[in-house]
């Protein structure tokens, strides 16, 4: 797998998924350098760590996150908290870099005014992947899901309101932004097992920035 660092400028264009949810392909481009940056500045803070799963299962995507709330996973169950577990202090405020794309990304969609509240960072490796499951722990269920790819690409799953209902795989290249609200904003989504390659900016990794509002 190869990767083209002096190519002409990036095409951008946009993909509909289902009523409410697209594909912004490479909107998050120009913003690169400033969001990794600031992704060094968050995980120096709050650095990635395996959760565990309330099953008793260990995640095979580490995670870190960053907003006035961090998304927590253990015995004791999912939920938000406004304090990382790992150090019992706030965690990292949410850069201006990922808060202004993630309200961009959002108003290009369809959602103008999103104000995010949290960030999950999660590092894939090859073979790490996120089972099928609905972004609902959070209060707010009205405003919409931004994803931002960064890395290696990935398959990204994208189904219905109910986990039995068939899915689509959409392939994410770095720079990709998938927007989801509205009547998708429950959707079962999920990413399959990572494939080994190398990015030139990231290596044998892939980050992706899921903005939620949580309350």
């Amino acid at each position: 797998m190869t990767f083209d660092l002096f190519g002409d400028e990036p095409r951008t264009w946009r993909e509909e998924l289902a009523p409410g949810a697209v594909v912004l392909r490479g909107f998050a481009l120009p913003h690169v350098d400033a969001l990794l940056a600031a992704l060094g500045d968050v995980t120096a803070v709050a650095p990635f760590r395996q959760m565990i799963t309330p099953g008793g299962y260990r995640m095979s995507v580490t995670m870190s996150g960053c907003g006035r709330y961090g998304w927590v996973s253990d015995h004791s169950g999912y939920r938000y908290d406004p304090l990382d577990p790992t150090s019992s202090q706030p965690w990292p405020a949410m850069p201006e870099s990922f808060h202004l794309l993630a309200r961009d990304a959002a108003a290009e969609a369809g959602f103008p005014g999103y104000e995010p509240d949290a960030c999950l960072i999660n590092r894939y490796v090859p073979g790490a992947r996120l089972s099928l499951h609905q972004d609902k722990d959070e209060r707010d269920q009205v405003a919409p899901i931004v994803s931002v790819s960064l890395g290696l690409p990935a398959m990204f799953l994208f189904g219905g309101l109910h986990r039995n209902d068939p899915t689509v795989r959409i392939p994410l290249a770095h720079g990709d932004v998938v927007v989801w609200g509205g009547p998708s904003r429950l959707r079962y989504h999920g990413v399959l097992p990572l494939k080994e390659g190398c990015h030139p900016l990231l290596g044998a990794e892939r980050i992706n920035l899921t903005f939620r509002k949580v309350r």
